[in-house]
């Protein structure tokens, strides 16, 4: 039959008649006549899909029918609500529920979730089906803003519908096969891996609790509503502003509370170096003051007089007077968590109107890199990690940041790194706008053993952990930190990468091409000569530490040894326990040497008459090294590690030390310049004259040997290298074996 498809057709819902133009659905038609059906997978704002089958209806077929999708004709009689509908309904919604939580975490937070209600409403008060025989997904918590729990997942796809159709991002997707599909994110990986944006449209979709916005989970607001100086910002105002551009008014509503606007007077410090913290900040209006107020000294010991053995004090000693200069890099910047690195001699900068900063501190929760005060009347934004985040992955901001970035500190970044510094300005201007900035989230693979070399990388955020594969063994070879670099040995060496890398936490690096390094190596033969010397160096630490881990497997005696991380140690205290007499004046000595607090405990690891004492390793996988905000902390080439004179006395490197081999010593700055001649000294926090540095065991360096050693009256301890000392257990000398691969590479 046909009809003429430009006048409206009339049907009747329910008894009731509807006059709707052609082309309507059936549920459209009973929205109109104000009927309602009830439906689980179907938006008005979304293609409808009918997966869900709750808005069935009989309208005269053999079978019922999905409203949603099937089209209203002339004529047409629709039951909406008759004896078969409702029991089709009731066995539907009990078969949802039954591989559902009930409650889930929607209905627990704010009893709306549309399952658990409608099914309610139903009459459904029990389920008469088994819960799924096969597990459900882990909950995916690795998004800032949006929490996955896919055993409360229907399969309904509004999700995805919204994501695509709506923001048109395209992150979500079905993945796997019949009773195993799921939501997916991306090529299946986590959500906060993923190139989500957090706009919120998949949260506000959803019927249930299987995404749910993690303030409702526990979340709470950045600051009370009456701290002073600190404003509340509404939607509107955030969305007005250039870099909130693009950014979701639904997260931003979802998050009130977690963005907020603080205004400083000239000389107020808005964070200090050393402290904890988990925010960001944007400054809106004005300029600040960014600085290391703790003096660049290195602790150092100094003999005193007095007694049978000598007494050593630990003091602070500024750069001429280091000993050990000679061995140690001297650097230019000292770098931050910021968009500028701090010359050495002088660590100051400022930052502007449009400059973020705090970004390692926020995503990682690292301790604050550096003091930052306003220079006069400064507004900032202050956002927790969930907005940062978002703001990360959104497109405005990002071309601002990047812009910034390559305008204002890329030279400065490049040349900060030694191999650099020699790089013209005219170079530089070339590579602005070749290099491309990259994020990673943690655990993410930046690059993988044995695929093509393409590309030179530069750390500007974060920690890149670098590794091999020796068997079914992943051996650390290094952790890199702000202003690290890989991918040249790769690039240098038949092309193929040498090691993975992966990030450690959240991590952007700056990419160099291949094409445009090799013309950088074209261009500059010091920078060349100077990363083969590099490469060269890696190669060789690399064939130790794997030579050494080979020798020690294959020695049954020594698995506790190894299982202990001893033979990773480059230096070890040893107790020859047939001559210990157990008179503690080992750690007496020591603690003499450092101020009352001991560097080592008589206490460790045993192996025949043999005892390792608790003291600093020297590790090869130094884990101290994780997360220092100003990169303080690191190993020399000769797998030393060193803490530099720029410590800002955060103590991170102290907890992440799994052998407790690290301390903080309080010393008394009085007669030192700790803050900086054009900034206003803080006086406010109390300790103006205090400044707090990580220390370690250095071996006491100043004097012929240990003063551990030195004090012990029986000639029990010593330090080794355990891969000397355990020679005989094992049957080769792994430092002549290192050195004849090293020559015959």
């Amino acid at each position: 039959m046909s009809h003429d498809h430009d006048q409206p057709m009339t049907l009747t819902v329910d008894g009731k008649e509807v006059t709707v133009p052609h082309g309507t659905t059936v549920f459209d038609a009973a929205r109109i006549a104000g009927i309602p059906i009830p439906t689980l997978c179907h938006q008005q704002n979304q293609t409808p899909v009918a997966v869900c089958r709750i808005c069935v209806v009989d309208v005269g077929e053999r079978a019922l029918q999905a409203a949603c999708i099937f089209k209203a004709e002339p004529g047409m009689v629709v039951k909406t609500s008759n004896e078969a509908i409702v029991q089709s309904r009731k066995t539907l919604y009990e078969l949802m529920l039954s591989d559902h939580p009930s409650p889930c975490r929607r209905q627990q937070q704010s009893g709306d979730c549309e399952l658990e209600t409608q099914a309610a409403a139903a009459g459904v008060t029990e389920v008469r089906f088994n819960k799924r025989a096969v597990p459900v997904l882990a909950d995916d918590d690795t998004s800032p803003a949006i929490h996955v729990d896919f055993s409360a997942c229907i399969l309904c796809d509004r999700c995805i519908r919204g994501c695509a159709e709506i923001r048109h991002n395209y992150v979500i997707a079905r993945q796997g096969k019949g009773y195993f599909t799921t939501i997916g994110f991306d090529a299946n990986q986590p959500m906060g891996n993923s190139s989500c944006v957090s706009c919120g449209e998949c949260m506000v979709s959803c019927p249930t609790g299987a995404l749910t916005n993690k303030r409702e989970l526990g979340s709470g607001r950045l600051y009370p509503e009456d701290t002073p100086n600190v404003y509340m910002v509404e939607t509107e105002e955030l969305l007005a502003l250039p870099v909130f551009k693009g950014v979701s008014g639904t997260f931003l509503e979802l998050n009130t509370g977690s963005v907020v606007k603080r205004v400083f007077e000239p000389g107020e410090v808005i964070v200090r170096e050393g402290e904890n913290g988990s925010t960001a900040f944007y400054i809106l209006e004005g300029s600040v003051d960014i600085f290391i107020n703790a003096p660049r000294e290195h602790v150092a010991t100094e003999a005193a007089t007095g007694g049978v053995f000598k007494r050593m004090k630990s003091l602070l000693r500024p750069k001429a007077q280091r000993p050990r200069e000679e061995e140690r890099d001297n650097p230019s910047h000292i770098r931050i968590d910021a968009p500028v690195d701090l010359p050495f001699e002088r660590p100051i900068a400022q930052l502007h109107a449009g400059d973020l900063f705090g970004e390692m501190t926020c995503m990682s929760f690292y301790p604050r890199s550096a003091t930052v005060q306003a220079k006069g009347h400064v507004v900032v934004l202050e956002m927790l990690r969930n907005v940062l985040d978002v703001m990360q992955k959104n497109k405005t901001f990002r071309a601002e940041l990047e812009a910034n970035y390559r305008g204002r500190a890329l030279g400065t970044h490049l040349r900060s790194v030694p191999i650099f510094a020699n790089i013209s300005e005219e170079f530089v201007d070339m590579l602005r706008d070749r290099v491309d900035l990259l994020r990673f989230s943690p655990g993410q693979v930046i690059c993988q053993e044995g695929d093509p070399a393409d590309a030179f990388y530069l750390v500007r955020i974060g920690f890149v952990k670098v590794s091999q594969k020796h068997g079914d063994e992943e051996m650390v070879l290094a952790y890199l930190p702000r202003g690290g670099y890989f991918g040249e040995m790769g690039l240098l060496q038949g092309g193929v990468r040498t090691a993975t890398c992966v990030a450690l936490d959240h991590v952007e690096v700056v990419r160099i091409l291949a094409p445009e390094f090799h013309k950088m190596l074209d261009s500059f033969p010091e920078v060349r000569a100077h990363i083969q010397h590099t490469a060269e160096q890696r190669a060789r630490q690399n064939t130790l530490q794997q030579r050494r881990r080979d020798v020690a497997s294959d020695n049954a005696p020594l698995h506790q040894f190894l299982e202990q991380g001893l033979m990773e140690a480059q230096s070890l205290l040893v107790l020859d326990l047939e001559k210990c007499t157990r008179c503690d004046q080992c750690v007496r000595a020591c603690a003499d040497a450092h101020d009352g607090v001991t560097r080592l405990l008589r206490d460790g690891v045993r192996f025949e008459n043999y005892l390792v004492a608790t003291s600093c390793r020297q590790c090869r996988d130094p884990r101290c090294m994780i997360g220092c905000p100003v990169g303080s902390i690191r190993r020399r080439n000769s797998l030393e590690v060193i803490i530099e004179d720029w410590c800002v006395g955060c103590g991170l490197c102290a907890s992440n030390c799994p052998y407790g081999n690290i301390t903080v010593h309080e010393f008394d700055a009085s007669g030192n310049a700790t803050a900086l001649q054009s900034v206003q000294t803080d006086k406010d926090s109390g300790n103006e004259h205090k400044v707090r540095k990580a220390t370690s065991c250095d071996l006491c360096h100043d004097l012929a040997e240990p003063s551990c050693v030195y004090a012990c009256p029986h000639d029990a301890a010593h330090r080794v290298k355990p891969s000397e000392f355990f020679v005989k257990v094992l049957g080769v000398d792994l430092d002549q074996e290192a050195a004849f691969v090293g020559k015959n590479r």
